[in-house]
């Protein structure tokens, strides 16, 4: 799907035949199909473990997760004692592209139907008046019961989920076009400010939409709602995929004016940022450091102002780890896309992108170890700043340090390159690639290549890189390496018929990317690189309250029980990593 840039015309097409290390180990027929076989199995285990066997006449609804040594499915024990499994259809949609992609690849439509089926169950049985779904972060289907539950406040909210919007198109138009447009009705407060938030009520019936008026404000403005680029990304994706289904020229308006909210809110000076656009308004007095819900005010204003006099610290201005991979990598990831899938009308997209990816790889990598610095947008650094008081971004006397520029920035990063030709991003790109146990992918793409086929990396976003670097080049060094870590991915995380980190992992996930890398090699080697979805890491995620079998109700996350080891003495889901949005 990317383009071939003016660049990529300077000699590439002599790079079929590149240096590869002597101790590549020639990749046969065998391990493709080896590959392809593990892929297959897991669907097939998805499919029957993770099945609705709750009734006599079952729904096609998938359970969010499978014990792979017991096979029963995932579930979540609410605080008033309910017992209920997860089926939330935002935390499966690298699934049902995957799904896709199979059929695509072996011609069963079994897969795809699967797919296809869960999609038209929800429109049928889960969509509410306004077009929303009941699904996301907050909210889910129980597979028994077929009602719906709440994990914390039952609100909707989707954070770089990326919903695989084609399909839904394909299974039901008119739903899909209902939910995108009910989507933005329920998550935007104020039209004409943009105020937007994370967080959208069910309920609304379908407004005016796009017919609104809109005053353009300037960035930071207080709102009662939460800019979160992820909450953001999903919006701005949704517009943008239903102008490209459905022609909706309002849609793609409003698509570009949230975008831009983000990119006016960067710093002047260096271009870096956002993650927010507006700043939470303060209505209530904080009891002390340790309570940082938004309605307190703004979270890095309380935590770093102090310290920081004459800067604008505010959440916006906030450049951490997490907050960089949001905008640098999902967001990149997403608008990159965008901009390809529209053609002329997506040129915009594809430069505010390039833009922003060009400051952060100025302004905050350090080339010579691989590392990003934590910084305000201004460019202050902020590594080696120790925390003076608790609050939102961490514990008082924690240390900020610089990071590494791990493969979901390589990924990003070459892409970036293939679209822009700017030689900062592959400067990004490769060193990633190096740190990542990868050897020298080029000075440029095909140019001095020495790939390490003895690698060790299992890293689905290190392979999905050089699949786009192999799709613009040909080069076979890169489809080489890609093989050789798709054989790592299944003889270190193909673990019962399930793609897991660790053989003795209790839970599976059945949405993990593994598999959807693994797919897309296939494609590549087979010369079809089409017949899977484009890749653009799409991460749902579950956050509520568990009850504990030591009868506490607390915080807790899937992606925490995703990680429970057979030798722990219980299987129950443990209080989530630390996150800055503990006490949003």
């Amino acid at each position: 799907m990317l383009t071939r840039n003016a660049f990529l015309i300077l000699g590439l097409a002599c790079a079929a035949a590149l240096p590869i290390s002597a101790s590549a180990v020639p990749t046969t027929a065998e391990q493709d199909a080896s590959r392809l076989k593990a892929v297959v199995e897991f669907a097939d285990n998805v499919l029957r473990d993770a099945a609705d066997h709750q009734h006599k006449d079952p729904t096609p609804l998938l359970a969010n997760g499978v014990n792979v040594f017991t096979k029963q499915p995932l579930q979540w024990h609410l605080p008033d004692k309910q017992v209920m499994i997860i089926s939330d259809l935002t935390v499966q949609q690298n699934l049902m592209r995957e799904l896709a992609a199979l059929t695509n690849l072996t011609g069963d439509e079994k897969y795809k139907d699967a797919a296809k089926a869960q999609f038209a169950y929800y429109f049928a049985h889960f969509q509410d008046e306004g077009g929303l779904l009941y699904w996301g972060g907050h909210k889910f289907v129980d597979q028994r019961s077929l009602t719906t539950a709440n994990f914390k406040n039952g609100v909707h909210e989707l954070k770089n989920v990326f919903p695989y919007y084609e399909l839904m198109y394909e299974v039901n138009p008119v739903a899909t076009a209902k939910f995108i447009t009910g989507f933005w009705n329920a998550h935007i407060y104020n039209w004409q400010t943009l105020e937007v938030s994370r967080h959208g009520e069910y309920g609304h019936k379908p407004g005016a939409q796009w017919d609104q008026k809109f005053d353009d404000p300037a960035p930071y403005f207080e709102t009662k709602g939460l800019s979160f680029l992820d909450a953001g990304n999903d919006l701005i994706y949704s517009a943008a995929m239903l102008y490209r289904l459905a022609g909706d020229k309002g849609a793609l308006v409003w698509a570009k004016r949230l975008a831009v909210q983000y990119v006016k809110a960067r710093d002047p000076q260096t271009g870096l940022g956002a993650y927010q656009f507006t700043q939470p308004k303060k209505t209530e007095e904080p009891p002390s450091d340790d309570v940082t819900l938004s309605w307190m005010g703004d979270r890095a204003k309380r935590q770093f102002g102090p310290d920081f006099p004459g800067h604008r610290v505010l959440e916006g201005t906030m450049l951490l780890h997490r907050l960089a991979t949001t905008i640098y990598s999902e967001n990149a990831l997403m608008q990159l896309e965008v901009a390809q899938a529209l053609g002329a009308e997506g040129k915009e997209f594809l430069d505010w992108t390039h833009n922003g990816m060009a400051a952060f790889a100025h302004y905050a990598y350090i080339p010579e170890k691989n590392l990003l610095r934590p910084m305000l947008t201004d460019g202050t650094d902020l590594s080696g700043f120790v925390l003076k008081r608790n609050g939102y971004y961490g514990r008082k006397d924690t240390t900020l340090q610089a990071y590494q520029a791990t493969p979901d920035f390589m990924i990003s990063y070459a892409r970036g390159f293939m679209l822009t030709g700017d030689a900062n991003l592959w400067t990004l790109a490769r060193g990633s690639a190096k740190a990542a146990g990868l050897g020298e992918i080029g000075a440029t793409p095909g140019h001095d290549v020495h790939v390490n086929l003895a690698t060790t990396n299992n890293d689905p976003f290190a392979l999905f890189s050089l699949l786009d670097i192999y799709r613009e080049t040909h080069a076979d060094a890169y489809l080489q390496l890609a093989r050789a870590i798709g054989n790592n991915i299944v003889s270190t995380r193909f673990h019962h018929g399930y793609f897991t980190r660790y053989p003795d992992q209790i839970w599976a996930n059945i949405d993990v990317i593994e598999p959807y890398a693994l797919l897309a090699l296939d494609a590549a080697i087979k010369g079809a690189p089409d017949k899977v979805p484009y890749f653009i890491n799409g991460s749902g995620f579950i956050d509520g309250v568990y009850l504990f079998p030591d009868g506490q109700a607390r915080p807790a996350s899937d992606g925490m029980l995703f990680r429970s080891r057979q030798s722990a003495p219980e299987v129950a889901p443990i209080v989530r990593d630390p996150n800055p949005e503990t006490n949003e």
